[in-house]
């Protein structure tokens, strides 16, 4: 049994990240759960909120993820996800104003496309702010 688990997050426009790690925290439909090396073979959906991977060398990575599903095998775990965002120097005061415009754009949008769109965004920078 290897000392690590590969990670890869995906969407459909591209590869976000592919490493190795050794513990992956993700925000699964049934409540959060954690992947470690020779983790049980599973699949879930997944609830917007922020997957954490903490790699090897100690260092963590955030990516925010809304919507899609986790496989996960004894050696790997796969986040395809509908939406991914790395969580990189976002301060609270960002992630808050990001917030406001977001539901100030989701009040005003008046197609259901716009409004999708806008509760898409809300979803995001929700998580930002949970993050930051």
């Amino acid at each position: 049994m290897a000392d690590f688990v590969q990670v890869d997050l995906v969407t459909p426009e591209r590869l976000f990240a592919s490493v190795e790690a050794t513990l992956v925290e993700v925000p699964g439909s049934e409540g959060d759960f954690g992947v470690l090396p020779g983790h049980a073979p599973l699949i879930s959906a997944i609830r917007p909120g922020v997957v954490t991977i903490h790699l090897v060398g100690g260092a963590k990575q955030r990516f925010v993820v809304i919507g899609g599903m986790a496989e996960v095998t004894t050696e790997r775990c796969t986040i395809l996800g509908e939406y991914l965002e790395e969580v990189t120097d976002v301060t609270r005061d960002q992630a808050t104003a990001r917030l406001a415009d977001a539901r100030k754009a989701l009040a005003d949008a008046l197609s259901d496309e716009a409004i999708a769109l806008a509760e898409k965004q809300v979803q995001v920078a929700e998580s930002l702010a949970l993050a930051a």
